[in-house]
């Protein structure tokens, strides 16, 4: 691997869609932030670029491929981005990843923690699935 190509592995993919400190209420007994709060971070900032792309309101159905990297600690900043990498007949695929940095630390010190794949469904107003418009 060349060095270009380890520094691209350093860098998030996608568009930034959420930010968030790490509070004292989201940990579990030993003091790291609970896996299901950075999960459900993550799912809702993943259905932004679903929910542009369709064109109005989804639901996720799926989640695939989830990877823990390291844990996130309270006072930590989780940035969250997104890049969809398929488009179906109703349904988008998302890829999210989480990264934290200490407060106070610059961007360039992001570390990745986690990473997944999320499949959200276009929905009509009767929560049906839809089609999902031509790009």
């Amino acid at each position: 691997m060349s060095d270009a190509d380890k520094a691209a592995a350093l860098l998030p993919e996608g568009q930034p869609v959420g930010r968030v400190i790490a509070m004292p209420a989201d940990t579990n007994p030993e003091g790291d932030i609970f896996g299901g709060w950075l999960l459900a971070q993550m799912d809702l900032a993943g259905a932004t670029p679903a929910f542009e792309r369709a064109g109005g309101r989804c639901a996720t159905v799926a989640l695939d491929g989830m990877v823990f990297h390291q844990p996130v600690s309270v006072g930590d900043e989780v940035s969250i981005y997104a890049k969809i990498i398929r488009v179906g007949r109703t349904s988008i695929r998302v890829h999210v990843e989480a990264w934290k940095r200490a407060r106070g630390q610059a961007e360039a010190q992001s570390v990745r923690v986690t990473e997944g794949v999320f499949t959200y469904v276009a929905i009509d107003q009767d929560r049906k699935p839809r089609e999902v418009p031509p790009a």
